[in-house]
């Protein structure tokens, strides 16, 4: 059985935690006690757009993907029509 490896992250609240390659965004997240915002939850709208290591990806429709370093620093990208 392949032993599956450990993907840090950093998440924007400062908490770390390790993941598995293919591991839900969202549910991630919630375990390091952070909420990514969701509109559509299709990929449409955009309002759960992240920056992982500076590439923008949408929670919604993409999953954890190991890089070389295996080590991603997430943060929430900020959008003046979704803030109050």
């Amino acid at each position: 059985m392949k032993e599956t490896k450990k993907i840090k992250v950093i998440w924007p609240n400062n908490k770390e935690t390790f993941v598995s390659d293919g591991d839900d965004w969202f549910s991630s997240a919630e375990k390091a006690g952070l909420e990514i915002p969701a509109g559509c939850l299709t990929g449409s709208c955009g309002a759960c757009e992240i920056d992982v290591n500076g590439d923008t990806k949408r929670a919604c429709i993409s999953v954890i993907k190991s890089n070389k370093k295996s080590l991603l620093k997430v943060s929430l990208t900020t959008d003046p029509f979704w803030e109050s």
